[in-house]
C-alpha cells in the first residue's frame, strides 16, 4: 500500500494518478492521523510551503519552485519532482512522463494554438512533463494531422450524433461497456428500438437550428440487432434529418459473428460510410479466452461479406495484453489483418476496467496478462506503416498496460472525424441510448448528460430522459 500525506489535499488526486501509473495494482490512499515509520506501507509525503514544493519518499528529497504560479502550473510542479522520486525508486521512466491524463494530444493542440513551432512544443514536452522523444514526435504528428482534419467540421455551431445499442452476441472478458448479452434480451430489442426512435425524433426538434457533422453508432454491438430493427432505426433517422448530409456515418459492426449479407445490404441503403469489423485478435486460442464466439476465420468471412456489399471505409480494432499473448501471437495478428487490407486500424493497449470481468476474476489472468512493451506495440506500428496509414488520434486510459497508449491509424481520407471529435472536445457530443453519455461544451469543463445504462430502465423513462436532455441543452444556453 501506498499512503499519500499532503497538506494541501486538492492535488490528492494528481498524486495518486502518477503513482498509479509507477505503481500499477498498488493501493493508494491518503495518510490516516498517524503513521508508523515501521510499516510496510510506503510513505511519499508532499509539502506545499510559500515558495516551494517538497515531495520526499524513502529518504529521497525532490523540490521544485512554486514561487508566483498558479494552480494548473504548481499541480505540474508536483508532478515533475513526485516522477523524479518514483523514476529512482522503480528505476523506470513511463513513456507519458508526469501526464496522466487521457487526452495527451490536448495539450499538444493547445501549443499549436497559441502559435508555438514544433522544436519549442517538443522541447516543452520533453523537459516540463518528460514525455519520451519517440511519443512527443508521435504526438506532434497527431496533432498537426487532428487539426487538418477539423477543419472540415462545423465547431462553432455543429455537434455529432452517439447512438448507443446496448446488445452483444456475449460480453467479452474486458469489456466495461453498457453491453447485454443479446439472446437473454431479445424480447425487448423491439420495444429499445421503438425507444430509441423516439428519442432520436425528438431530440432532432431541440437541434432543427443546428448543423450535424457525423454520427456514430456504437455500443455493444449494433449489428446484434435484427435486420428490421436495424431498417426501423435508420428509417427513425432518415425521417430526423437528411442523412446526405451528414458528412461521416459509421457504424461498429464489431462482431464478425453479428454480420449478415442482409444486415450489410441496410447498412449500404442507408449510406453508411464507415463501419468496424473487430478481431480484437487473430488468434483463436485467445478469442475462447476471452469469450468472443468467433473465430478467426469468421473475421475473414465477415470482411470479405462487407467487401462485397460495397464497403470501402472498414476498420479493425486490435488490443495487446490480452491474456496469453506475446510478440508471436501478435505477429500473427499483424500477418492477417494485413491480408485483409483494411482502411483504419485501431489498436488498444488492455486496460483493467473495475466492472469488466477481467477485473473481477484478476487473480487468474494477472499472470498472463498485461504484457505489452514499446517493442511488442511496434509490431502493429510497422504494420500500419506497411498498410500505409497515418496515426491520426490517440488517447490513453487508467490501468492501460505498459503505460502506454491507443491508436487509431488510417490511410488518408479515411479517418474517424468522430473520434477526434469526441476525444479532443471541440464539438458537442449529443448521445441517445441506453448508456449514452452527452457532452455539452460548457467553457473548460462539458457537462455531461447520461442516460439510463440497463436497456429497460431507458425504454421504461424514455420520456422523462428526452425532457431532461431538453433542460440540459437550454441550461448550457445552446438551445
Amino acid at each position: 500500500m501506498v499512503v499519500v500525506d499532503l497538506n494541501d489535499q486538492s492535488f490528492f488526486y494528481d498524486v495518486m494518478s502518477l503513482t498509479g501509473e509507477f505503481l500499477p495494482g498498488e493501493e493508494i490512499r491518503e495518510k490516516p492521523g498517524t503513521f508508523e515509520e515501521n510499516s510496510k506501507d510506503t510513505l511519499i509525503s508532499v509539502i506545499l510551503l510559500e515558495n516551494e514544493a517538497v515531495v520526499s519518499s524513502k529518504g529521497l528529497v525532490e523540490k521544485e519552485n512554486i514561487e508566483g504560479l498558479q494552480r494548473r502550473e504548481v499541480k505540474s510542479a508536483i508532478k515533475r519532482a513526485l516522477y523524479r522520486i518514483l523514476s529512482k525508486q522503480t528505476g523506470r521512466k513511463l513513456p507519458w512522463g508526469t501526464l496522466s491524463g487521457i487526452r495527451p494530444i490536448k495539450l499538444i493542440s493547445s501549443y499549436l494554438s497559441e502559435g508555438l513551432s514544433s522544436e519549442t512544443i517538443e522541447d516543452k514536452l520533453f523537459n516540463e512533463y518528460y514525455i519520451s522523444n519517440e511519443k512527443v514526435k508521435k504526438g506532434l504528428e497527431i496533432a498537426c494531422l487532428e487539426k487538418e482534419l477539423l477543419e472540415s467540421a462545423d465547431l462553432s455551431r455543429g455537434y455529432s450524433l452517439y447512438i448507443g445499442i446496448p446488445f452483444c452476441p456475449s460480453v467479452c472478458l474486458y469489456c466495461s461497456f453498457s453491453s447485454y448479452p443479446v439472446k437473454r434480451y431479445r424480447n425487448v430489442t423491439g420495444e429499445y428500438v421503438s425507444a430509441l426512435s423516439k428519442e432520436i425524433a425528438e431530440t432532432v426538434k431541440f437541434l432543427k437550428d443546428h448543423p450535424i457533422d457525423t454520427i456514430y453508432i456504437g455500443g455493444g454491438t449494433p449489428t446484434a440487432l435484427s435486420q428490421d430493427e436495424l431498417n426501423t432505426l435508420f428509417d427513425a433517422l432518415s425521417n430526423a434529418f437528411p442523412l446526405s448530409d451528414v458528412k461521416e456515418l459509421t457504424v461498429e459492426a464489431g462482431r464478425p459473428d453479428s454480420i449478415t449479407r442482409e444486415k450489410l445490404s441496410v447498412l449500404k441503403k442507408y449510406g453508411v460510410s464507415r463501419i468496424s469489423i473487430n478481431p480484437q485478435t487473430m488468434n483463436d486460442e485467445t478469442l475462447k479466452r476471452i469469450g468472443r464466439a468467433h473465430s478467426a476465420d469468421s473475421v475473414r468471412k465477415a470482411f470479405c461479406l462487407s467487401r462485397e456489399a460495397g464497403c470501402t471505409n472498414i476498420n479493425c480494432d486490435i488490443i495487446a495484453g490480452l491474456p496469453g499473448e506475446g510478440e508471436r501471437e501478435y505477429q500473427n495478428t499483424a500477418k492477417e489483418i494485413m491480408k485483409l487490407s483494411p482502411e483504419s486500424l485501431t489498436v488498444h493497449c488492455l486496460a483493467r476496467k473495475r466492472a469488466s470481468r477481467l477485473t473481477q476474476e484478476w487473480d487468474e489472468y494477472k499472470d498472463s496478462a498485461f504484457k505489452v512493451t514499446e517493442s511488442a506495440l511496434s509490431i502493429f506500428s510497422d504494420l500500419s506503416k506497411e498498410l500505409l496509414m497515418r496515426p491520426y488520434y490517440l488517447y490513453r486510459q487508467k490501468n492501460i498496460a505498459g503505460n502506454l497508449e491507443n491508436t487509431g491509424y488510417a490511410l488518408k481520407n479515411r479517418a474517424c472525424l468522430y473520434n477526434v471529435l469526441i476525444m479532443e472536445e471541440k464539438q458537442p457530443i449529443i448521445a441517445l441510448g441506453a448508456g449514452g453519455v452527452s457532452k455539452l461544451l460548457t467553457g473548460k469543463k462539458p457537462m455531461r448528460l447520461p442516460n439510463p445504462k440497463d436497456p429497460l430502465l431507458y425504454i421504461e423513462g424514455i420520456e422523462d430522459i428526452i425532457r431532461k436532455k431538453k433542460e440540459g441543452l437550454v441550461h448550457t444556453g445552446w438551445l
